[in-house]
């Protein structure tokens, strides 16, 4: 991407400006148009509100580039086309809030502040195994604290970027790349096996549709189970090894590599039979979850489970499960009436 690496806080702010609230792909081809027409912030500055908003034509939240003409006139006009360069006077910026403030003051100027977008809030939920929802009052605190204990204040940009780009490549919302991680050791999430729960976001527990994999582990008579305790639905219940989506995605020999070799480190070979279920539907008040159940027989331990939480097959009806997960069990036949 054009604005990585780069030091120029006209150029960093006119980035993150596109980019809020727009994907990578799409903003990409908006920033270079932006810095072929105004390569600097007097050109911008100078030029006519019409030339501009067709430059931003498609993109949408208009309000942002209604922000971006009128900062770049007031740097013109009050701090003589010079970028202010402390935090406090970024922030002071029409259109300029914390993360944008804190970004320009790192990559710009190497000044000491954490930039805590997405990407960190979800490292550092994995990490240090934070069910906190991180859009939250006290969820954004936490996160903001931890953040700037573990600031590299001499490296501040250079650190900031690399837990960006660590949370965009590796710890993905989506299939992270645990099985190569190089934090795996000492990462919470991982050995509790809750990767796929975390990070907790309020909103995301409000949206209508949810899509649960649940990956039952069976070995020598017996099946994985794990207690249910981050901030979410069924809490204090018990349920299987957990993989949310964001849709129903195709189960077949991609998606199990994915779940099983890189986020658990399971070699297949070391799994006799996987089998996929029907998918479950419950409807709760604000949300209806599809829920599909696949089993997994294992041949052997996997490191990544040794520590968990195994039961005889024959007395899954000691433990309290979710009613979706109740009738799947009662059809597989292994809840004892």
């Amino acid at each position: 991407m054009p604005w990585k690496g780069e030091k120029d806080p006209y150029k960093i702010w006119l980035s993150e400006i596109i980019l809020q609230q727009t994907r990578v792909e799409q903003g990409w081809a908006y920033y270079e148009k932006f810095i072929v027409h105004f390569p600097t912030i007097r050109d911008l500055a100078a030029a006519k509100e019409n030339q501009v908003f067709k430059l931003w034509e498609g993109l949408g939240y208009y309000n942002r580039c209604r922000n971006l003409l009128f900062t770049a006139k007031y740097i013109v006009a009050n701090h003589k086309g010079v970028f202010p360069n402390t935090y406090e006077s970024l922030l002071a910026l029409k259109g300029v809030g914390p993360y944008t403030a804190s970004a320009i003051a790192s990559f710009a100027y190497n000044l000491p502040h954490a930039v805590v977008d997405g990407n960190v809030f979800r490292v550092f939920a994995r990490f240090y195994g934070i069910a906190t929802p991180t859009d939250t009052k006290e969820g954004v605190e936490i996160f903001n604290k931890i953040a700037t204990e573990n600031l590299a204040k001499t490296k501040a940009g250079i650190y900031n970027q690399a837990l960006m780009d660590f949370g965009a490549t590796v710890c993905k919302p989506l299939s992270p790349l645990c099985s190569s991680c190089v934090m795996q050791k000492k990462c919470v999430a991982f050995n509790k096996n809750i990767v796929g729960q975390l990070p907790i976001k309020l909103k995301s527990i409000q949206k209508k549709k949810r899509y649960f994999d649940y990956f039952c582990f069976t070995l020598n008579g017996k099946i994985l189970i794990q207690k249910r305790e981050v901030g979410d639905i069924w809490a204090g219940l018990f349920h299987f090894y957990l993989v949310e989506n964001d849709k129903l995605v195709p189960a077949n020999n991609d998606y199990y590599e994915q779940v099983l070799g890189q986020q658990l480190t399971i070699k297949i070979k070391n799994v006799s039979t996987i089998s996929l279920s029907k998918t479950y539907q419950q409807l709760l008040t604000h949300q209806q979850l599809n829920v599909r159940f696949i089993m997994v027989a294992l041949n052997t331990m996997p490191a990544v489970f040794e520590q968990g939480q195994w039961v005889n097959l024959k007395t899954l009806n000691k433990y309290a499960f979710p009613k979706t997960i109740n009738n799947f069990l009662d059809d597989q036949g292994y809840l004892l009436k």
